[in-house]
């Protein structure tokens, strides 16, 4: 089951203390004068850092354009939670149950990822700035697509161990 809406409905919900550790940081991006949003407001366009957090955990900052849906792609992993945290800008997420897709690409155990083909059976996420979705292993996710305009997005992926 997916998870979506505001990052302060989200804490009061979630239950795994392994995702809990990572609310704080993402607390500290919804304030503009905070060093950690400053920073990543300064990187360019097509930017993507990666942040250890511990051995198994990481952290995937991105800046990007959003894109027309026939350039995005439904995936799903396997070994980690992801959890994706708009810090500005907005997109839409397509979401469905991996078990009703059909695989284009084989599981790549390196990259935890696995590949969709398309499918008219998903829900519509709408996130802006602010916004956060927690996507598990069953949730294949279409993410990166633009609302109105491709425009710029700054984005936290958190990549949680299962």
């Amino acid at each position: 089951m997916a998870l979506f809406g505001k990052l302060e409905d989200i804490i009061s919900q979630a239950e795994n203390k392994k995702i809990g550790i990572v609310f704080k940081y993402l607390e500290k991006l919804t304030d503009s004068s905070s060093l950690e949003y400053r920073e990543i407001m300064s990187y360019s366009l097509g930017a993507c850092k990666k942040v250890e957090l511990d051995g198994d955990n990481f952290i995937l900052e991105q800046v990007y354009s959003s894109k027309d849906r026939n350039e995005c792609l439904f995936e799903s992993h396997k070994k980690y939670i992801d959890i994706q945290f708009i810090v500005y800008g907005e997109e839409i997420i397509e979401v469905a149950n991996s078990k009703n897709l059909i695989s284009t690409q084989a599981y790549d155990e390196k990259k935890d990822i696995v590949i969709y083909k398309d499918t008219k059976q998903a829900s519509l996420i709408f996130l802006k700035a602010g916004d956060i979705a927690i996507f598990y292993p069953h949730d294949a996710h279409m993410p990166c697509i633009k609302i109105n305009k491709c425009d710029k997005v700054v984005k936290i992926v958190v990549k949680i161990k299962i």
